[in-house]
């Protein structure tokens, strides 16, 4: 394992204190996770992806948190079980898009979801970097507050979101910046108002564009396609 990468996974375990915030690398969901080592699969698929784009990555593409669809099962932002498992592949959205040399494995139980979850924002996301035909490991997701912010009175628990609050997005803002120290001379790409603030915050120079959900889809893809399209020329 990449010593660099090595030492940000070990940092990702001090996430905050709270019953309303999953952190998947180092957490189980007790009644949604299928094996027990469920943590440890995730974290394990996270430093696959890292450590494949650590010599290629030219772009960064930070969202606001992991959602229960997302990165609370698979262990990446912005990506589902769904793709890992190859269920996307009708979408030309494929699993060695996401890391190779290892058979993605799912964490969610299987009797439940027999195809895993699928997350409308992870597929709009990658299914618009492979139109644009850029190289997926030039690309790295992420998100500027990066464990599950859930609703414990929601009648579905973890398999909720919600919005970090101000405090907590302060909080990851170290973590943000490790984060960042991994890709130095990558552009930045804010995806959302949230990350956007945040990466203000740290003074640094970055272009945003709409979150997906909510309707934001096609404004997602338009404005997206449209920064890579001029960064990646010659």
């Amino acid at each position: 394992m990449s010593k660099a990468v090595e030492k940000f996974l070990k940092i990702l375990k001090n996430g905050p204190v709270s019953q309303s915030v999953f952190n998947p690398w180092f957490h189980r969901d007790l009644e949604n996770d299928g094996p027990s080592r469920s943590p440890e699969i995730r974290r394990k698929q996270l430093q696959l992806y890292l450590e494949q784009r650590i010599n290629t990555a030219r772009f960064l593409l930070i969202a606001e948190a992991v959602g229960y669809q997302g990165g609370h099962f698979s262990g990446i932002a912005m990506t589902s079980e769904r793709i890992l498992l190859g269920h996307l592949a009708h979408k030309k959205i494929y699993p060695s898009h996401v890391f190779k040399n290892q058979e993605p494995q799912r964490t969610s139980l299987p009797e439940k979801w027999p195809q895993g979850f699928t997350e409308p924002t992870a597929t709009i996301v990658w299914g618009s970097l492979l139109d644009i035909g850029i190289d997926p490991y030039q690309i790295v997701l992420w998100n500027a507050f990066p464990w599950h912010p859930f609703q414990p009175e929601h009648s579905r628990g973890m398999l909720s979101n919600r919005t970090p609050s101000s405090e907590e997005m302060i909080y990851a803002q170290p973590f943000l910046d490790a984060f960042l120290k991994l890709f130095p001379n990558c552009r930045l790409l804010a995806v959302g108002k949230k990350s956007c603030s945040l990466l203000n915050q740290l003074s640094l120079d970055c272009h945003s564009v709409r979150h997906p959900a909510n309707g934001g889809a096609t404004q997602f893809r338009t404005q997206t396609l449209a920064f890579l399209r001029e960064h990646s020329r010659p």
